[in-house]
């Protein structure tokens, strides 16, 4: 078991569906942060069904209702890595709900773009 998937395993629920699951990120990049993935183990977002795409938004959708009624936040970021070189490590995929707030970094401009850093602020 030392070598089990963490994302195939539902643990900590916050929300679900029939082919989704979401849960707060252990190691959260601003309050609130949440990940959504599917229940199927899959390792990219390019290799979901259409099924589990909607699945997937649908969780999104109440993801952003949840964190609007117990954050508050100003703004959100989503984002997907997939494969190594983007900066995915677990190879279970999983997409980032990141409340944003006011202040939270000096000049969020750029935003996602942010994976490299120099080319953050144009």
């Amino acid at each position: 078991m030392e070598n089990r998937c963490p994302f195939c395993y539902q643990e900590d629920v916050v929300l679900q569906n029939q082919l989704a699951w979401a849960k707060y990120d252990i190691y959260p990049v601003s309050p609130g942060h949440l990940l959504i993935m599917p229940c199927r183990h899959v390792e990219s977002f390019f290799d979901t069904t259409r099924e589990e795409r909607h699945a997937l938004n649908d969780l999104l959708e109440q993801g952003r209702a949840l964190l609007d009624r117990e954050f508050q936040p100003e703004g959100y970021n989503i984002g997907i890595n997939c494969g190594e070189a983007a900066g995915q490590t677990i190879m279970h995929l999983h997409i980032h709900l990141i409340p944003r707030y006011q202040g939270d970094l000096d000049n969020p401009r750029g935003g996602v773009r942010g994976v490299i850093p120099d080319k953050r602020v144009y």
